[in-house]
């Protein structure tokens, strides 16, 4: 199976006491101690981010690691990736993400592990670089951007956690500047397999996915997620 996670918001590093979407992605790879390695590359491979993520899966039964672009542990990128069960990809700078992968063939090596069914999995630019395209923040605005279209379609995160995303994602779609998609709410994760959807989640009880298209008029059609918690 080809499995995707892709997370609106939330997870370690927004809800570090709620661990609902992190342990659910832990359980996908069904192996006692998953390997897990954090790609921060969004981020510029900030410090406290790449603590956050040790903080938190080190208390989990998993093998935690990092690979970092600008200060790589190993030569052979690919080698390094593939032998994980689990990628997981922060948020921070959707075009920088992107650009860097490219330049050092990241984007390859992780489309080679998604055929051999490593799992992947991230938040926010984490997420948007998953499809073909996505609403990313470009200083005080948003602008499209082109992805790597493992899935398709469009993926706009943090739904309901920026209050300028929404509009600004409607008339993207209206403008025929970017095609329909996915729009994930802030706790919420879309875990698709083989490219399709197979489970809506969420770390939070009123959080929601959307999947938002344009045909004569915008079509807005809640996906309801399922609250990983109790209650």
């Amino acid at each position: 199976m080809k499995q995707i996670i892709a997370l609106g918001g939330g997870g370690f590093s927004m809800e570090p006491d709620n661990p609902l979407l992190d342990t659910y992605i832990l359980a996908q790879a069904k192996k006692e101690t998953p390997k897990i390695c954090f790609l921060p590359t969004a981020s510029g491979d900030a410090e406290n981010y790449i603590s956050q993520f040790y903080s938190f899966f080190q208390a989990h039964r998993c093998e935690p690691s990092h690979l970092s672009l600008f200060r790589p542990a190993t030569t052979d990128l690919e080698a390094y990736i593939v032998e994980k069960d689990i990628i997981y990809v922060g948020g921070g700078n959707t075009r920088n993400l992107l650009a860097l992968w490219r330049e050092w063939g990241v984007d390859t090596i992780l489309k080679k592990a998604l055929e051999q069914e490593v799992i992947l999995a991230g938040i926010s630019a984490g997420s948007i670089c998953w499809f073909e395209e996505g609403v990313t923040d470009f200083g005080d605005t948003f602008e499209p951007i082109t992805g790597l279209g493992f899935l398709k379609g469009s993926n706009c995160p943090h739904y309901d956690g920026e209050a300028e995303i929404r509009p600004v994602y409607h008339q993207l779609i209206a403008a025929n500047m970017i095609q329909g998609g996915i729009a994930t709410d802030d706790g919420v994760g879309v875990h698709y397999i083989d490219g399709e959807i197979h489970n809506v989640v969420s770390s939070r009880p009123q959080a929601k996915a959307y999947k938002v298209s344009f045909e004569n008029r915008l079509m807005e059609t809640e996906l309801p997620p399922e609250f990983l918690g109790s209650g």
